[in-house]
């Protein structure tokens, strides 16, 4: 069955619609995870939501192994973390409040977030529930008075006593109140940083956001926090470009509906991108941006929040990914809709579009196994499909927006430059300072002319002026009538009236 509209673009190699994946574009990765120069596609499934998380790892349409995971994943990257030979990526998955690294599919380190402040408030409560000073009721009571007045936000543990129904409290209060109360964040999106070099095998810093408003950056062989930074809401979705040691940018989508862009030794945001809409997807194309929103709109931004473009989809975005061809020099965006279509975007020029048999929700596109333009896709109901490009694949840009056409945006096939031209240009070049010095000269004798002209007309009174800047007077004669016999008018324009009439008798 073909499934795609461009079928002279696209292989279909693979697809198992009872795979049973589930999950979402930050949770797929592809990486050689032995270093024989294959591929395999990483997988964080996230099972039924609340059993059955697993890291998954796939070679070529078959599910080689997979891993138990103690809660949702929020993110799955590969990087390597150190120079030692072989050279064999690390996975990180970021799950709650935790970062777990894996080194050759094994366990090898887990990364907690540091906790927060907790109320002082609340612990009082707790310890007396501890002493058994109040009832459950009482318990409940007191905690709901401090979550509407204090400023630190309750507790895991006192949020989910608030949920629970009355039969259930007593039977929660002696489960707990031994414990101590903790607050504590969860991280909502993960990404890698170069450290020193741009190699693609080079050692890379693990950047994480968390509920919390924060977003860390860490050492990828100690694990410790190098930096720090707060932004003004949760972020959701992030895109780092750069190296820490020299330059470094984090472009951060947040839940408030905006996006910041943060700076190396910048604890806060350098520029602000303002959306009409909440964004879905957010993915960097060279220096630019392109944004999905949730009102069916694509957007694209400079690095620095200048807005280049706009275009409506025909459908709600499900996900999004860039399609990075090095070999080729393309680089292009994919964008998944509701209406099971994948549609390839180049700025705003639509370049493909790809027919699913149901909608996409993740999409990952690199080198698999060995092919290097490989296009893997997870469905809503669990299936997998991957389609490769031909290598005979040829993509031209169709403006369906309305608009100026392409064609005005293409350079015009100008001359070359001529002998004369470039003989004046190194003339000017080396006469500059005489050139600038007779044009300054030419407008001093230009002002002076100008000045003895208006002197000239000011002493023999050619023509009537006001001495007051607050009136000025403008005189006009108007003569009426022929012959012998006519009227002579003089009017102050600036007065607006006559103010003399004249009788002249020739």
């Amino acid at each position: 069955m073909e499934l795609s509209s461009d079928a002279g673009k696209w292989l279909d190699a693979h697809y198992d619609p009872v795979a049973g994946l589930y999950t979402f574009s930050p949770c797929m990765d592809l990486a050689d995870l032995n270093g024989d120069g294959e591929n395999r596609l990483l997988v964080g499934d996230l099972g039924s939501g609340s059993l059955g998380m697993k890291l998954k790892v796939y070679r070529g349409t078959a599910l080689s192994s997979e891993s138990a995971l103690l809660d949702l994943p929020t993110g799955l990257v590969s990087f390597f973390m150190d120079l030692h030979e072989p050279r064999v990526p690390a996975v990180a998955v970021a799950s709650g409040p935790c970062v777990y690294i894996y080194k050759n599919l094994r366990p090898y380190f887990k990364f907690t977030l540091p906790g927060l402040d907790v109320n002082s408030l609340e612990q009082d409560v707790w310890q007396q529930a501890r002493e058994g000073q109040i009832d459950p009721l009482s318990l409940k009571e007191m905690l709901e008075s401090i979550r509407n007045k204090a400023d630190v936000p309750l507790s895991v543990r006192s949020l989910s006593f608030l949920s629970l129904e009355p039969s259930e409290m007593d039977e929660f209060v002696q489960l707990h109140k031994q414990q101590p109360v903790k607050r504590q964040t969860v991280i909502t999106c993960i990404q890698t940083l170069k450290k020193s070099t741009s190699d693609d095998d080079g050692v890379s810093c693990l950047v994480i956001g968390t509920e919390s408003c924060h977003v860390y950056v860490l050492d990828p062989e100690a694990f410790i926090i190098l930096s720090k930074m707060v932004l003004p809401s949760a972020p959701t979705m992030m895109n780092v470009t750069g190296q820490y040691d020299v330059e470094f940018r984090v472009t951060v989508a947040c839940r408030n509906g905006s996006i910041y862009v943060l700076r190396r030794e910048s604890e806060k945001p350098k520029y602000c991108i303002e959306l009409s809409s909440h964004p879905v997807g957010l993915v960097r194309v060279g220096k630019n941006l392109v944004v999905g929103g949730n009102d069916e709109s694509l957007h694209g931004f400079t690095q620095k929040g200048k807005k280049l473009w706009k275009i409506s989809l025909p459908a709600p975005i499900t996900t999004m990914a860039t399609m990075d061809l090095p070999t080729r020099g393309f680089q292009a965006v994919l964008v998944g809709l509701a209406n099971c279509e994948v549609h390839l975007y180049r700025d705003k020029n639509l370049l493909s579009t790809i027919r699913t048999p149901d909608a996409v929700t993740s999409i990952c596109f690199g080198r698999y196994g060995r092919e290097d333009g490989t296009l893997i896709m997870a469905t809503k109901g669990g299936g997998l499909l991957v389609k490769i490009l031909k290598r005979t694949a040829a993509f031209e840009d169709k403006d369906s927006t309305p608009g100026p056409p392409l064609t005005q945006s293409v350079r015009l096939n100008t001359h070359k430059k001529t002998k004369l031209y470039v003989d004046q240009m190194m003339r000017e070049r080396e006469s500059g300072t005489v050139m600038h010095r007779a044009f300054q000269m030419d407008l001093s004798r230009l002002r002076l002319a100008t000045a003895k002209a208006y002197l000239k007309a000011l002493e023999s009174s050619l023509t009537p002026m006001s001495s007051s800047l607050s009136e000025p007077l403008k005189m006009n004669a108007v003569v009426q009538g022929l012959g012998p016999s006519f009227n002579c008018s003089f009017h102050h324009t600036g007065l607006s009236l006559v103010t003399k009439e004249e009788h002249w008798l020739l």
